[in-house]
């Protein structure tokens, strides 16, 4: 089951259980679009896969309790900035390959 983690791992922004901002790869790295968009480049820094929007999990229980309230978000923050030039050497490497790729 996914964390829905709470904030991006950069910037520290909130990202509510809801928010349409929230971009996680495969292992679940949570950060804000704009920071996917205009730091990383589409590039996780911690595994190098690529982004997705965060799925939204229901608030109401519509089907077998699958619900927010039943399955609640993480609480745990997990604030680890990018240091901004290593990053940009690292997706460097990988332009050119396609996320599916990676």
């Amino acid at each position: 089951m996914l964390e829905l983690r709470p904030t991006c791992e950069h910037c520290n922004t909130a990202l509510p259980p809801a928010s349409l901002q929230a971009r996680i790869c495969s292992f679940e790295c949570t950060f804000c679009a704009t920071c996917v968009d205009t730091v990383l480049g589409n590039v996780c820094p911690n595994c190098g896969g690529g982004f997705a929007p965060r799925p939204i999990r229901p608030a109401l229980d519509r089907r077998n309790g699958n619900t927010l309230g039943n399955h609640p978000a993480s609480t745990q923050v997990r604030h680890r900035p990018v240091d901004t030039a290593t990053h940009a050497a690292f997706a460097a490497s990988l332009q050119g390959v396609p996320p599916e790729q990676r």
